[in-house]
C-alpha cells in the first residue's frame, strides 16, 4: 500500500541514539525523494542525544522533571568503537583519521550528532516537551498524544497520530532492592543512575552492589581516581576479573549495621559509602496498560514482533525501539529504525497475528539456550542479521568476531582490555593506541582522545 500523507503521522518519542536513528532514516528517505510521513519528536530533554548527554544534576532536571540520564563526568565506552561504529558514517569518515577504539561521552556524543546534522534529523525533534499521555482510539484507529512545553510551563493542545514510536531507551528509572539496615547506614548511599564524578569518592571505602556493566565500570573509575578500597556484592556471583588489589568480590550483602555490611558468606566489613549498581525498571508512565511494556532487561521483550511491533492492541501501529538488553547497540537500534520506516512507509507488509506470534516464540525459545555472555553476543548478531534480512538494509552489521574477542580481553585482564585496538568492519582501519593506558589518563576531553 502507498503511503498517504495525510493519513499518516508519526509521533516518536525520545531524541536519543534510538530515535535519531528513526528519524535519520526518514530523512534519507527524503533526501531520496520518497514521500515520507509527517513526524513530530518529543524530547524531554534540552538537547538530542539522550544518555549521551551529560547533566550535573540528579534527582529532578530544571524543570521539576525526573533525571532521564545516567552519564558520569568520566566515562569511557565499555565497548569498542568498532562494535558500534554505523557502516554509512564511520569513525574515520567523522574524523577523518584513526583515533583510539575507546572513546569517551563527549567523543562518542560529537561522532552520534555529525551523523544526524548531514541530513539535518534534528528539524522533526521539539526539545524540552515532554509527553504525559498517550491513547489508543479504537474507532478511528489512531492515537491521541498530550504533551507539555516546559519551557513555556503550560500543557499542549492534543494531537493525533497513526503511529507511535516508544525510543525512551530503559536506563532512566533505578531499581533499588532493599537491605536490612539501609536506612541507618550514616554513609552515602545512592544508585549508579545519580554517580556523576568518582573523584567524590576518593580516599573512601565503597561498597558497590551489583554485577552489570556499571558495577565493573564504576569500579574501576573510583579506583583510578583513589577510591582506598572496593567490596563488590552481588546475587549471581563473582564477575570473574582479575581485580586490582584495591577490589574485593563478596557474596549477596545480607544486612547492614551502622557503617558495618554483611554478607552471605558470613564475612562482614566496614565501608564509607553504598553505590547501588542493579539496573533499570523499564517505565513507561505516559502510557496506559494496555500500551505498556513490561519486562525485565531481556535479549528478546515479550510481545514485541521482531522486538518492536507491539501486537497486544494498537492495531501494530505501535512500535518500540532499543528495548533489548544490549551488546549491539548503535547499530542494532539502527537497523531497527529502519524496519520500522519501511512499515510505516508501507514497504514492509507485517504478516498476520499468528505468524507474528510463532515468529515471537521462536526468538524466546532460543533465548532459553543463552547462558553466558558468549552465547548473548551469538544471539544479539543473530538477530540483528534477521533484521538486515527482513527490512533489506544494505549492510552487514555482523560484528560478533569483535565482541567475542573483547570479551575474552576483558577476562584476561579488565584494567587494561580498553588499552586494546581493533580494526573496523567498515574500513579496514586499526585504530591508533591512546599515548597513555586508560589508568593512568585523567583528561578524557574531547581534544585529549581525538588530537
Amino acid at each position: 500500500m502507498a503511503l498517504s500523507k495525510e493519513m499518516t503521522r508519526i509521533c516518536l518519542i525520545g531524541a536519543g541514539p534510538s530515535g535519531m536513528s528513526m528519524l535519520y532514516h526518514l530523512a534519507k528517505m527524503e533526501e531520496q525523494g520518497k514521500c515520507i510521513p509527517d513526524v513530530v519528536c518529543y524530547e524531554k530533554q534540552s538537547n538530542c542525544g539522550g544518555l549521551w548527554n551529560f547533566d550535573w544534576r540528579t534527582g529532578v532536571d530544571e524543570h521539576g522533571e525526573p533525571i532521564h540520564g545516567s552519564m558520569y563526568r568520566h566515562l569511557w565506552t565499555n565497548l569498542a568503537k568498532e562494535c558500534f561504529e554505523l557502516p554509512d558514517y564511520t569513525f574515520d569518515h567523522h574524523f577523518g583519521k584513526s583515533i583510539p577504539s575507546f572513546t569517551t561521552r563527549e567523543v562518542t556524543l560529537d561522532y552520534l550528532s555529525g551523523r544526524w546534522k548531514t541530513v539535518n534529523a534534528t528539524k522533526f525533534v521539539r526539545l524540552n516537551t515532554i509527553v504525559k499521555n498517550v491513547v489508543y482510539n479504537p474507532d478511528e484507529d489512531n492515537f491521541t498524544v498530550w504533551a507539555r512545553d516546559q519551557v513555556e510551563d503550560k500543557d499542549l493542545p492534543s494531537e493525533q497520530f497513526s503511529h507511535i514510536v516508544v525510543a525512551t531507551g530503559h536506563f532512566s528509572v533505578p531499581n533499588m532492592p532493599y537491605f536490612k539496615g539501609v536506612e541507618t547506614f550514616p554513609g552515602r548511599v545512592l544508585h549508579s543512575h545519580d554517580f556523576r564524578d568518582a573523584r567524590e569518592f576518593k580516599g573512601k571505602e565503597l561498597l558497590v552492589i551489583g554485577s552489570s556493566f556499571s558495577a565493573e565500570d564504576i569500579s574501576l573509575q573510583c579506583v583510578k581516581f583513589g577510591a582506598k578500597s572496593i567490596v563488590c556484592s552481588s546475587r549471581s556471583g563473582p564477575m570473574g576479573f582479575k581485580w586490582p588489589e584495591e577490589i574485593k568480590e563478596k557474596p549477596l550483602l545480607e544486612r547492614i549495621e551502622g557503617q558495618t555490611v554483611f554478607f552471605k558468606d558470613g564475612t562482614f566489613t566496614e565501608v564509607d559509602a553504598i553505590i547501588y549498581c542493579t539496573g533499570y525498571k523499564h517505565t513507561f508512565s505516559f502510557l496506559p496498560d494496555n500500551l505498556r511494556l513490561q519486562t525485565e532487561n531481556t535479549l528478546y521483550p515479550p510481545n514485541l514482533y521482531k522486538g518492536i511491533v507491539w501486537i497486544k492492541t494498537g492495531n501494530n501501529k505501535l512500535m518500540y525501539i532499543g528495548m533489548q538488553n544490549q551488546y549491539y547497540t548503535m547499530t542494532m537500534f539502527d537497523v531497527q529504525s529502519f524496519w520500522a520506516c519501511r512499515v510505516i512507509l508501507g514497504e514492509k507488509t507485517l504478516p498476520e497475528r499468528d505468524i507474528m506470534e510463532t515468529d515471537m516464540s521462536r526468538w524466546i525459545q532460543k533465548l532459553e539456550r543463552v547462558t553466558s555472555i558468549p552465547d548473548g553476543i551469538d544471539f544479539q548478531t543473530e538477530y540483528v542479521m534477521d533484521l538486515c534480512g527482513d527490512s533489506g538494509y544494505q549492510h552487514n552489521l555482523d560484528v560478533k568476531d569483535i565482541f567475542q574477542d573483547l570479551n575474552r580481553k576483558r577476562k584476561e585482564s579488565i584494567i587494561t582490555y580498553k588499552d586494546n585496538v581493533f580494526k573496523s568492519k567498515f574500513t579496514g582501519t586499526v585504530s591508533c593506541k591512546h599515548h597513555k593506558p586508560f589508568m593512568s589518563v585523567f583528561d578524557d576531553s574531547y581534544d585529549a582522545i581525538v588530537n
